[in-house]
């Protein structure tokens, strides 16, 4: 048998996280149990848990590292941040996910970090921030405006210029990329979205190579008590076995979506990875095994973009994403997306036979349209 590292990740999907001993149940059970009889594996609940274990396995098997579970995206991102020393220098996206970018916020007005925004689709721009920062966030396929990355000289620069690089890699998921792989040293998911994928838990996962790093995330976790909860790990783990299937559905039929709405009157304009005429997709074509399932399209005001979700009858109107049901979420509605295009739509497909969401769609964009 060949060494389960070489295996695909379709099968490490299905196989990491599991105790092939004889006799042992397919699945790892939940362990609900705050304190243990001394003489084991795990002291107390706070500290360890056969189910955050068995996730962390599973998920740290698929980036190339070794995973370290938090009670939620946004507990990981902290975790990440926290051992910043106080003045620190940040290089974080001007397009970036609305929770990392209000965290460094609320942080600079306290006086403990600096900030950098940078439109990390420019390398060039990137790379002229080295000199000054401690910490470079990278996010790529970007949140909302989908911009990708280039990242092999980015973070081999970054490397050389001993700046540490996080990268969020939860619309990409580890089956389109694995940035360790590039040098980054530490990468981010909010198993949430596409890892649970069905829209029932709050979950979040830091996974590194590095072993000094694991370790104080650990004692991060342990100390500010940002643990998962057992259910919560129970069914991220369950969502991640079938996560290659259900991501593979949705990018078909993200694609196909994507090319409809380039003919509709109404859309000014599309951004979506798969598309040839997108500014990114040779980048995301050289880099990623796929372009995702996230499409952000523009409809001309946020008057019209209103009116076109409140005619939909099969997507769901929503500020999450990567779950079994397509939803759709108007971004510039939020405090903290101002740069958004008042008129972008943010489209997380899901797993509804594509004829379907084209109607609705369609049927949505017509209704919005009329005068």
């Amino acid at each position: 048998m060949r060494s389960p590292r070489r295996w695909r990740p379709e099968t490490l999907a299905v196989t990491a996280g599991r105790d092939h001993s004889p006799g042992a149940p397919l699945n790892i059970p939940p362990t609900f149990a705050s304190t243990y009889r001394d003489g084991g594996p795990v002291g107390y609940g706070r500290w360890g848990n056969p189910s955050w274990t068995a996730f962390e396995e599973a998920l740290g098997v698929l980036e190339g590292g070794h995973a370290v579970a938090f009670a939620s995206g946004q507990a990981a991102i902290a975790a990440l941040i926290e051992p910043l020393r106080v003045g620190a220098m940040v290089t974080v996206p001007a397009d970036a996910y609305l929770g990392t970018r209000g965290l460094l916020r609320d942080l600079e007005n306290r006086g403990r970090v600096r900030l950098q925004p940078v439109e990390v689709t420019d390398t060039s721009a990137v790379l002229a921030t080295l000199a000054s920062t401690e910490l470079l966030w990278l996010e790529s396929p970007t949140n909302p405006m989908l911009g990708v990355i280039e990242f092999r000289p980015i973070l081999a620069a970054a490397s050389k210029a001993g700046v540490t690089t996080v990268v969020d890699n939860t619309f990409a998921t580890p089956l389109l990329q694995q940035p360790l792989a590039w040098g980054a040293d530490a990468v981010l998911h909010s198993a949430t979205k596409y890892i649970g994928g069905h829209s029932d838990l709050l979950l979040g996962a830091v996974i590194t190579a590095d072993e000094d790093r694991r370790a104080s995330l650990l004692t991060h976790r342990t100390l500010h008590g940002a643990i998962p909860g057992v259910m919560e790990t129970y069914l991220a783990l369950r969502g991640l076995r079938t996560l290659p299937l259900r991501f593979a559905q949705q990018q078909r039929t993200a694609q196909e979506l994507a090319e409809r709405l380039t003919g509709h009157p109404a859309v000014t304009s599309v951004r979506y990875p798969g598309l040839s005429s997108d500014p990114n997709h040779d980048r995301a074509r050289a880099q990623m095994s796929g372009f995702g399932a996230i499409i952000s399209f523009e409809v001309a005001d946020a008057e019209i973009a209103d009116r076109l979700t409140g005619a939909l009858e099969l997507i769901v109107g929503g500020t999450s994403l990567g779950g079994v049901e397509t939803t759709i979420d108007r971004r510039r509605r939020w405090p903290g997306e101002e740069a958004v295009p008042a008129g972008l739509l943010r489209l997380s497909v899901g797993l509804e036979h594509p004829e379907d969401l084209w109607e609705d769609l369609q049927h949505a964009l017509d209704t919005a349209a009329r005068p």
